[in-house]
């Protein structure tokens, strides 16, 4: 019962959840915790998945014992302390099938990350040789005829401006635009990108992990977007985006122009009301309850005999 509990909330988490984290209207306003959700919702449709899986292959006296009991008999079942002849088949597909999911995550996230990493240091070892280092704007300069900034991490991260965009912008618009590469690279978001790709990758065709790519994309210049703004004016960066607007950094670097020009110009220009308390800590239970929503589900065999326990102990005492 509780596989299958299990496997019809990472079926329906597929499916709806992207549908009701694009209808909610607040998430262009704190983009922060909109990353948080999608990540965490994407967490918790593979945890209720593998969990499923488990739930199907371990005996039914375990799963009465809940989530300890469900991770001893995933344990026993890896030590062979089971006879696999008692084993139902069932339980062989449902292990299959945990086995696929892991596999199927290992190969995209760590295809996207090993891809990124190549070509990041294809890039680094490029810009050594045709780039210059301009002490003034604390920043790597490429001559180039397309107007573009971007920022190259790793271990010795790059912040990139070409010629064409040194040439149409101003140097407030200048520094306003590499202040959001900066702050892609504080806030590590080449790393949530990767994840957010690599989820996509391991699960083509899922609505939630495709949707959650592209989301992640967008979000994360919005965060950008944000930071650069405590320092910067609004209106410099706003029209620094649209200077920037037709660039195409490289793939594997996150830029300051692209696709999502119009709606980062309007957010700068006209700033939404800062999300309230309250909403930012109902935002934040979300996230712990899609994260651990798996997790107590699995448990709730376990919780519930002890909760019966205790009753009957309290009723004859």
């Amino acid at each position: 019962m509780i596989a299958v509990v299990l496997a019809v909330y990472a079926a329906a988490g597929t499916a709806l959840l992207p549908r009701l984290l694009g209808w909610a209207r607040w998430r262009d306003h704190a983009p922060r915790l909109a990353i948080s959700l999608w990540l965490a919702a994407c967490g918790s449709v593979i945890l209720a998945a593998i969990f499923a899986a488990i739930a199907a292959a371990a005996p039914s006296h375990r799963i009465g014992h809940g989530l300890t009991g469900l991770a001893r008999a995933a344990l026993a079942l890896l030590g062979n302390r089971f006879d696999p002849a008692a084993i139902p088949v069932r339980a062989w597909f449902a292990i299959g099938a945990a086995g696929l999911i892991l596999a199927a995550l290992a190969q995209g996230l760590g295809g996207v990350l090993y891809v990124t990493w190549r070509e990041r240091r294809r890039h680094a070892e490029m810009l050594a040789v045709v780039g210059r280092h301009d002490h003034r704007i604390g920043a790597t300069v490429l001559d180039y005829g397309e107007p573009m900034a971007y920022c190259l991490p790793g271990r010795r991260p790059k912040t990139v401006i070409t010629t064409a965009a040194l040439r149409s912008l101003v140097p407030d618009h200048v520094a306003a635009v590499l202040a959001h590469e900066r702050a892609h690279l504080r806030g590590r978001h080449h790393l949530l990108l990767a994840v957010a790709q690599g989820l996509a990758r391991a699960f083509p065709g899922l609505p939630l992990f495709t949707r959650a790519g592209s989301e992640i994309a967008r979000l994360v210049e919005l965060r950008a977007d944000d930071v650069a703004a405590r320092r910067h004016p609004r209106v410099h960066i706003a029209a620094a985006v649209v200077s920037l607007a037709t660039g195409r950094a490289p793939a594997f670097a996150l830029g300051a122009g692209g696709e999502n020009a119009l709606v980062r110009v309007s957010r700068m220009l006209n700033p939404a009301t800062p999300l309230r308390l309250r909403e930012k800590l109902i935002g934040v239970a979300a996230v712990a309850v899609l994260l651990t929503g798996p997790a107590i589900i699995a448990a709730s065999p376990g919780l519930m005999g002890a909760v019966m326990h205790h009753c009957y102990t309290l009723a004859f005492f």
